[in-house]
């Protein structure tokens, strides 16, 4: 039996958790998030936990075991604590700017790069040159993240671009100048 998928994920009070045939509903004081629960494998809400079981032994079902155990303990902690990504932005006159659901980002382009901001993400600004997003679904916060990283990735020579906070970038020497006698 996996490791993971045994363990049952304790669902804490001030969270709602709802069994609706093959999707499980998970609500607390940041959102509701939804997961769909393959054929395989089923869930049930035993003394304030959900426990992950699986239907049959075949190589599928033993691998959607944990990765469905691993999403709804997920999804239990992101209603209750949330999940936080910080990007820091390196270079001269790189900055990003929010108005509504875009933002805005100027790293080094001739024009100014605006990137979507999904729903049940929240983007907040300290300074210019630093970027906080939060949310309750770590796969949301996760790729929006990435997307605004992938906007101008940190480059090994000067450091400069979009990476994230305590992220070390190994930085390359560069050309130095031989002299020609």
């Amino acid at each position: 039996m996996s490791r993971i998928g045994k363990q049952p994920v304790p669902v804490p009070s001030g969270v709602d958790a709802k069994i609706d045939g093959s999707v499980v509903t998970i609500k607390g004081k940041l959102g509701t998030l939804t997961q769909d629960i393959p054929a395989q494998i089923s869930v049930a809400l035993e003394d304030g936990s959900l426990v992950v079981t699986r239907r049959h032994n075949d190589k599928k079902s033993r691998a959607l075991h944990g990765l469905i155990r691993s999403l709804l303990n997920n999804h239990v902690q992101g209603v209750v604590d949330g999940y936080k990504k910080e990007l820091e932005i390196h270079g001269v006159s790189y900055q990003a700017s929010s108005n509504g659901k875009v933002l805005s980002l100027k790293v080094g382009y001739a024009n100014t790069l605006t990137v979507t901001i999904p729903d049940g993400v929240k983007v907040e600004l300290p300074n210019p040159t630093r970027v906080v997003v939060t949310g309750p679904d770590k796969q949301k916060v996760g790729q929006f993240a990435a997307e605004v990283r992938s906007s101008r990735k940190p480059e090994p020579y000067k450091g400069k671009g979009v990476r994230y906070r305590g992220e070390q970038i190994e930085r390359k020497q560069g050309k130095s100048f031989v002299g020609s006698d």
